[in-house]
């Protein structure tokens, strides 16, 4: 009998719990003590889903080994961000493995979802058969799936992306039941041979929009100092058939501001150092401090007193429409002008951190720095004077 565990219950692994315990009795595994009592209760701190999406019967979330040593089917979704000196931290991909070792048996399954460089898998599976003494693909099996969750993303949600399975081993029964596990997941599923490629594949998705983002950030900068309209600019160059467009902004979340570091960090390894890959991570940094540059260059025109400047932030979370501030520069630029000047504030309605911000305060503040788009913030931009608004890429103005 089929028994799911999902080790994991971030953005990824309560999505994927929420939509296999439709289909099957789920356990959720996480060793965070608030995140299973909170859930629980049927709250979700991400202010992803309601009480009704996450009470249901076929699921149990725990923090207790004990009520996961029966399971054999196990979902891996753990977090892999980097250190402080920007190389791969896979200390919870650790962790979440050497669990599994202390009650994986024969027959078991285990996919993992996090993203990781080319070769982690392998690594760990490794680990996995030392410690047990079992046999990968003979005793137990490993497959690699990519999450490609888009945190507040209506449309592009687990049902209807394309989904990458990647199994080494050649047991068609055990082939057939991943299948047939996450055909319950995505609509469409891609397979693959191939583990490390399948692993790379992953990164690759996200160092792409993050280089394109950063031309379109450089792009932005260069017209700043030549004093054009960029909004003109890109409006005239998107009439060539072959030209992609992009939005300039901030880059944050959990993938593109660490993905890059994944993949040159095993290129490294083997030889190789990047030329390309990181330039992408190297503009997008910077942006904090373009913003910071442009906005105290208005406060410096206007000649408001120092005790006087009044600013409003508007958009903390790393993209409009979510609750999630990792790797937010938003967070950080807020930080900035509120150690500067005394009379700032952060609004975010998706944050409830957050100031809040009624219509008759909008007159208290002397600048508005918009870092988010979206119709909420839109709202606000259309009732103040426009010139209180700093719109560094052109959200609310042309």
């Amino acid at each position: 009998m089929l028994k799911i565990c999902v080790i994991g219950l971030g953005y990824v692994g309560l999505p994927i719990c929420l939509k296999l315990a439709k289909s099957f009795n789920i356990i959720g595994y996480d060793i965070n003590s608030e995140r299973i009592d909170t859930l629980n209760r049927g709250i979700d701190l991400n202010d992803e889903f309601k009480k009704k999406d996450i009470q249901i019967k076929r699921l149990i979330f725990s923090k207790k080994i004990e009520d996961i040593k029966q399971c054999n089917f196990f979902i891996v979704c753990v977090p892999t961000p980097i250190t402080y000196l920007k190389k791969p931290d896979l200390k919870y991909i650790d962790k979440s493995f050497n669990l599994l070792s202390k009650i994986l048996k024969k027959g078991d399954i285990i996919v993992l979802e996090s993203t990781v460089y080319p070769g982690v898998t392998k690594t760990f599976t490794k680990k996995l058969e030392k410690k047990t003494k079992l046999v990968n693909n003979y005793d137990f099996s490993t497959c690699y799936s990519p999450e490609r969750i888009n945190p507040g993303d209506k449309n592009r949600n687990l049902n209807n992306i394309n989904k990458i399975l990647a199994y080494e081993g050649k047991n068609v029964k055990v082939k057939r039941l991943i299948i047939n596990v996450y055909k319950k997941i995505s609509k469409k599923l891609i397979f693959s041979k191939n583990i490390k490629e399948a692993e790379t594949a992953k990164g690759i998705e996200n160092i792409q929009r993050d280089l394109n983002i950063a031309l379109f950030n450089e792009i932005l900068m260069i017209c700043d100092k030549l004093k054009l309209n960029f909004n003109e600019v890109v409006r005239l160059a998107s009439t060539k058939w072959n030209f992609i467009n992009f939005s300039p902004g901030l880059v944050g979340g959990h993938c593109l501001p660490v993905d890059p570091y994944y993949l040159t960090y095993i290129a490294k390894k083997q030889g190789y150092r990047s030329k390309v890959t990181l330039s992408g991570r190297e503009v997008n940094n910077f942006m904090k401090k373009y913003i910071i540059n442009l906005v105290n260059r208005a406060i410096k025109t206007s000649r408001i007193k120092k005790n006087k400047v009044k600013i409003c932030i508007v958009g903390l979370t790393y993209k409009y429409g979510v609750a999630d501030t990792r790797n937010s520069q938003k967070i950080e630029i807020l930080r900035y002008f509120k150690k500067r000047y005394k009379n700032t504030i952060g609004f975010d309605p998706f944050f409830k951190r957050s100031n809040k911000l009624k219509n008759y305060e909008l007159k208290k503040y002397n600048f508005f720095l918009f870092l988010s788009k979206g119709s909420k913030f839109k709202k606000i931009a259309g009732l103040l004077d426009k010139k209180k608004i700093i719109d560094p890429f052109f959200y609310y103005s042309n």
